[in-house]
């Protein structure tokens, strides 16, 4: 397993891959933190995302499937404030 910083990074190379479209929007995403030893992840959104109807299926259709994808260690993605 990947040491917590080298996740980090992971973590956020993929998040930044994954921004475009957010930004597209006038949103963006933040990498808060990362649990590694449950996997979870924790993001806080920005701009036109906080409080979109669609934020939610954002989160665990697009940026959790796709951690989850190209990183198996990661379990979960949860929002923060």
């Amino acid at each position: 397993m990947a040491n917590n910083q080298d996740l980090f990074k992971q973590v956020q190379a993929i998040l930044d891959d994954l921004r475009g479209p957010l930004v597209a929007h006038g949103g963006d995403i933040e990498l808060v933190d990362i649990d590694s030893s449950s996997g979870e992840v924790k993001v806080r959104l920005h701009g036109a995302c906080v409080g979109c109807p669609l934020a939610g299926l954002t989160i665990k259709e697009g940026i959790e499937a796709t951690l989850i994808e190209r990183l198996p260690v990661i379990t979960s993605v949860t929002a923060v404030e």
